[in-house]
Parts: structure tokens; sequence; C-alpha cells
């Protein structure tokens, strides 16, 4: 999952959901300069990460993107995954799409303070761009995608493109993430739980 999926899963804890969208910029152990809070944020991302990877349906998908981009396919699934949520939210979510992407925005200026520098840069873009409610639009995706290419990946990569492999079976994209994302917020759910008690 890229930032909304994340945010979702991360449920009602405003530090987790937090956590969900910076925790791919958060590196090493935790909690670092993280506060405790949002540490732990990052570390149900990270745990939401490893479910993933190891779940039939995320299997499944990235077994769907061709050879040629196979080495990039959780990326590409990730941001896979977050159209589907976006475009379909008003399933998922009883605040629509817009509204909820401003709360998350909002959250993450009164949180500024407390993340690294990485971290605050790609929260002031992603509010600049609007990621999480852009992600219902196919095309911004394809975009996203093509930027990732160029300025988040340190090699020469075959992300350029990527959104072909969407177009190229959509609807098996979409049956898993059907299948995934129920799944998915029953693990972060009892994650949340156990660390909690």
């Amino acid at each position: 999952m890229n930032f909304l999926a994340h945010a979702l899963l991360a449920g009602d804890h405003e530090a987790d959901r937090i956590g969900g969208l910076i925790g791919d910029f958060i590196k090493g152990p935790l909690p670092g300069a993280l506060p405790d809070d949002l540490a732990a944020g990052v570390a149900l991302h990270r745990a939401i990460d490893s479910y993933a990877e190891q779940h039939p349906a995320f299997i499944a998908s990235r077994r769907r993107v061709s050879p040629t981009r196979r080495r990039v396919a959780g990326v590409l699934v990730d941001l896979f995954y977050d159209h589907l949520l976006a475009r379909d939210w008003d399933q998922h979510h009883n605040l629509p799409l817009e509204a909820y992407a401003i709360q998350r925005y909002e959250a993450l200026d009164a949180r500024l303070g407390d993340l690294p520098d990485a971290a605050r840069d790609i929260a002031h873009r992603m509010r600049a761009g609007n990621w999480l409610s852009s992600y219902r639009n196919v095309t911004a995706v394809g975009t996203a995608i093509d930027r990732m290419s160029i300025y988040r990946m340190r090699r020469a990569n075959p992300l350029a493109g990527g959104i072909d492999e969407f177009f190229a079976d959509r609807e098996g994209f979409a049956a898993d993430f059907n299948a995934f994302l129920p799944d998915a917020r029953d693990f972060a759910r009892t994650y949340c739980a156990r660390r909690n008690v």
C-alpha cells in the first residue's frame, strides 16, 4: 500500500495515521528521533508492509506485473491499491475522500516539528499536490509512478510507464485488492490491540 491505504489501515489513532503516511521516509531503528507515539505509528506501517508481502492476494498482484517490471512490482502494486481504494472510497469509509485527505494534511501539519527533514518535505509535497485525493484519477497515479522512476529510485529502473501494467489487468488487480483489504484491516486492528495491552 501507499500513503492512502496506510492511513486507512492505521485506524482512528492520529499518530498511527501519521506514521502510516511517513513510514517510508523513516529509516533505521525506532524510535530514533521520533516521539514514541509517531514511532509506534511507523512500526505499524512496517508491520503492515511485512504482512502485505506475505499475503496471497498481494503476491498474486505482484505476479500480474510483467517480467520487465517484476523487480519493482511491489512499488507498482502499492500504487495500484491506493488507486483502487480511492476510486471506491465510499465503500470503505463514511467520510468523503476529500474531507478525509484534508484531515490527514492538517494532522501532518500539526506534527511537522516532530518529523525529520525527509518526512517533512514529503508532508509539504503531499498536501501541495493533494496526493491522497489525486489517487482517484488513474492518470495521476501514472504520473506519480513516472515521477518516482526519476526522483525516488536511486538507480535506473523500469518504473516509467508502469501504469500500463494496471491497464493490462485492472480487473485482476481489483479482485486481489478486494481480497486483501479486509484481511489487512483485521491484521492492523489485531496488531494495535496487542500493542495497546
